[in-house]
């Protein structure tokens, strides 16, 4: 048998070569490779706000949680890219607060930056931090970084955030996402919660100089806060400025009624409103403009001023010739109300009125032998006949007067009823 010729060969091993070729050109493409042509998009890591969202339901936040998909929508930076750090209010905070948005405290309680436990421990005190809620900041407090503590036991180190205790620190932590846990009372963050001056102290901690007033309860604290808030964007600022130094007193009464002049008043001739605030606050009795149009003439109140009443002058249901600018024929110390229910919420009312009170001393007499024979429970006096004798008239002191001194009631009351004599005849 012939032997195969060289140039045979040679043509084998190159088809065979070939051959080999084709065949790998054609492997059949792997399972993770994408079709050629079919558009479909490579895999992505999830969204960072689903991953929010699934951490904070996991935790018990369901509240927040649901509020999550809002983030998405609003496009906000802090919730797509970047660690974050989440305080987060239990459900039945945020359920407590009729005014809040749970989207709404989820942005103002949301920051921007990794904040661990440590971290925060070692913030200044009154630290702000800025929140994923434009001109929103929250405030850092703790009790070991406020002047004079002296705290030296973990257990009772605490820290606050916009006065608020962080409950449960740390409880996750994956270096892209921390989440702390709050427990309390929460409110949305004030306009003015940027601001180095502005600092909501925490419900168990007050500063030095009011340290040793018993703190009331948590809501009228609250209340205060969001009638501070207002009262500036309604011209009170004066009223917030004082009701913020009186706050350790304010804190401790269980709601109050506040008669009021605006800024305006003040600046154009009542400066004895800036000294004598005390005697325009009516504490533990929540009096809106219908109530106080019920109470009949001689009606006195006490005020935050020991020994020193108001008293309804003319009633609300008087004749319709002394009708005054709010519309009804009521005078308390012989002054009209400017504007009724100018601020108020659950716990706090404020009245606006044109001028200071004038004291009324045959008030604070009747008030005080009335209160010796049977004081009442709530510190209101209805009216009696002396009483409705004495401010029967205008400037008139009625049976009371020869035995009580009506000289000095009518001289210290005849500025103020001369003022809105003059008021009401040009029909202001």
């Amino acid at each position: 048998m012939a032997s195969p010729s060289p140039l045979s060969s040679i043509l084998a091993l190159f088809s065979l070569s070939l051959l080999l070729l084709s065949s790998a050109s054609f492997q059949p493409p792997s399972p993770s490779a994408s079709p050629a042509g079919s558009g479909s998009p490579p895999p992505q890591e999830p969204h960072q706000a689903t991953l929010l969202g699934a951490i904070l339901a996991n935790l018990g936040f369901q509240e927040l949680a649901m509020a999550v998909p809002t983030l998405i929508s609003s496009a906000s930076a802090a919730a797509q890219s970047g660690p974050v750090t989440v305080f987060a209010p239990s459900d039945d905070s945020i359920r407590s607060c009729a005014a809040c948005s749970p989207a709404a405290l989820l942005r103002e309680h949301l920051v921007p930056g990794l904040f661990s436990k440590i971290h925060l421990s070692n913030l200044a005190f009154g630290t702000k931090l800025e929140t994923a809620s434009p001109g929103r900041c929250l405030t850092v407090t703790s009790t070991a970084s406020r002047p004079g503590s002296n705290y030296s036991s973990p257990i009772a180190f605490k820290i606050f955030v916009d006065g608020v205790e962080v409950t449960r620190p740390d409880l996750f932590n994956d270096g892209r996402i921390v989440i702390h846990g709050l427990q309390g009372f929460v409110s949305p963050l004030s306009p003015l919660s940027c601001r180095q001056d502005y600092i909501p102290y925490p419900k168990s901690y007050f500063p030095p100089e009011i340290a040793s007033h018993r703190p009331g309860s948590a809501i009228v604290q609250l209340m205060l806060r969001d009638a501070m808030v207002r009262l500036r964007s309604e011209g009170y600022s004066i009223l917030a400025l004082a009701m913020r130094i009186k706050y350790a007193e304010l804190a401790g009464l269980q709601n109050m009624t506040v008669f009021a002049l605006d800024d305006s008043a003040i600046f154009a001739g009542g400066h004895a409103y800036v000294t004598n605030v005390r005697f325009h606050v009516v504490p533990n009795r929540l009096l809106m403009h219908a109530d106080l149009l019920r109470l009949p003439a001689g009606t006195t109140f006490p005020t935050l001023v020991h020994g020193q009443h108001l008293v309804v002058t003319h009633s609300g249901s008087a004749d319709t010739a002394a009708v005054g600018p709010s519309g009804s024929a009521l005078r308390i110390n012989y002054v009209p109300i400017k504007a009724p229910d100018a601020v108020y919420n659950s716990k706090i009312v404020v009245h606006g009125i044109f001028l200071p009170f004038p004291h009324l001393y045959l008030a604070d007499l009747a008030a005080a032998t009335w209160s010796a024979a049977a004081p009442p429970e709530d510190g209101i006096f209805e009216a009696a006949a002396p009483m409705r004798a004495a401010v029967g008239g205008r400037g008139a002191c009625g049976a009371l007067g020869a035995a009580a001194g009506c000289s000095e009631m009518v001289s210290s009351v005849a500025p103020a009823i001369s003022a809105f004599v003059d008021l009401e005849d040009e029909g202001l």
